[in-house]
């Protein structure tokens, strides 16, 4: 059998493989494959016809082959089509990778931030607790340095009470005199103030509290200088003026005092002695009804024994605006209070210096309005603040009333 060789080179990179060109009628086979210089090689092999022709029509194989080659271009079109694609898709893949990636790295970031967020929070807490523990120390400081304050304070208003005021502590020895040896613990200085008389002469000009040490070695005792009646230099020791403070005391509690030095107060008979035992006193009562009406008496010498005569009063010397109800009845009466056994004392329910009974009674209840009677109020007899000449009775109780002392002598100053 002769064989029909048709050779066609064709720069491909595919391999080999046999085709049929067409079904019917047949024309042959061909093939291809790569030679080693890289020309594609194409072999086709044409089989002898029935009627003795050495060759099919070549132009009708030449089509098919041109019909193969171009489905070959189309293939390898295809072929870089796919090429691109799978470039583009690999370059894509890259991309979703690279993308990945720093989504990793984003994540890892995330996670190292909220480990330090996490250990921030820790040492945020750690924090607070030693700023806790510190706000309690100072706050404890805090109440410990108020407490110094406070006692500074208490420090600094004794010295403003006390103007120029010193106090040496000594010892007894065999140089003191018949009076230290009285009083061996406490010798006083010449500018220390024994009343606010001194006070007064001291420069102060302003009526307050103030603290003051008697002569004769007695104890310091705060007092209400009075500084603006009658040129001031007044040491008040009685004051009534709302019934705030009840007067129905006993003994020694008008002994000692009691009251509140603002308001309503009895200084204390220890008190009023050691004062009116410093030399010549006078005695100022200031008395005030419920209409606003205003008087007052004044007795150029008071004075009040110690303890042993039950504080035996002495006031005579009587000046003023009111008519007297005081020194010519209860003049040289000995003090008496509710639990001394005095039926005057328990009528009255105060502590005075009751004689049968009185005339004058600044301790007694605080009655509003001023006007009570026995058959509503005490039926033994009158209780209220009374003095008696003020309106001819015993049943009128006064609103307001005070006693001040200051020596004889007192001369007002000018202000410095």
């Amino acid at each position: 059998m002769e064989y029909c060789e048709l050779r066609l080179e064709l720069d491909d990179e595919e391999e080999g493989v046999a085709h049929r060109v067409s079904d019917s009628p047949p024309c042959g086979e061909y093939s291809n494959r790569v030679q080693e210089d890289g020309m594609c090689r194409l072999v086709a092999t044409l089989p002898q016809s029935d009627e003795g022709q050495r060759c099919p029509d070549m132009f009708r194989c030449s089509d098919e082959v041109a019909v193969w080659l171009r489905e070959n271009e189309e293939r390898k079109q295809n072929i870089l089509a796919l090429k691109e694609t799978v470039s583009e898709l690999q370059e894509e893949l890259r991309n979703h990778r690279h993308r990945l990636k720093v989504l990793e790295l984003q994540n890892e970031e995330r996670n190292r931030g909220n480990v330090s967020l996490e250990q921030r929070v820790r040492e945020l807490e750690g924090q607070f607790v030693a700023a806790s523990s510190l706000l309690h120390l100072q706050g404890e400081l805090l109440r410990e340095l108020r407490v110094q304050v406070g006692n500074l304070s208490v420090q600094v208003d004794t010295v403003r009470r006390n103007p120029g005021c010193m106090i040496n502590i000594v010892k007894t020895n065999t140089h003191t005199t018949a009076q230290e040896a009285l009083h061996p613990e406490v010798q006083h200085v010449r500018n220390c103030p024994i009343d606010c008389a001194s006070i007064f002469y001291n420069g102060v000009r302003r009526s307050g509290i103030f603290t003051v040490v008697p002569s004769l070695g007695a104890r310091p005792v705060e007092v209400y200088c009075d500084m603006d009646t009658d040129g001031g230099g007044w040491t008040v020791i009685q004051r009534r003026v709302d019934g705030s403070v009840s007067f129905d005391r006993g003994w020694r509690e008008y002994t000692d005092g009691f009251g509140d030095l603002h308001g309503e107060y009895w200084l204390g008979n220890s008190h009023i002695h050691d004062l009116s035992s410093q030399g010549d006193y006078t005695l100022r009562i200031d008395l005030e009804d419920w209409s606003g009406q205003h008087k007052y008496a004044l007795y150029q010498s008071f004075s009040v024994e110690d303890e042993a005569t039950q504080f035996r009063l002495h006031v005579s010397g009587f000046s003023g605006t009111v008519e007297d109800s005081f020194s010519w009845y209860h003049d040289k009466q000995a003090f008496s209070t509710p639990d001394t056994g005095s039926v005057c004392a328990e009528i009255s329910h105060a502590g005075w210096w009751f004689n049968q009974c009185y005339y004058a009674n600044l301790n007694g209840l605080y009655y509003k309005g001023g006007r009570y009677s026995p058959r509503t109020k005490n039926p033994l007899g009158p209780d209220g603040i009374v003095w008696f000449t003020w309106r001819d009775s015993d049943y009128y109780s006064l609103r307001k009333t005070a006693m001040m002392i200051r020596p004889r002598t007192f001369r007002p100053h000018l202000s410095p």
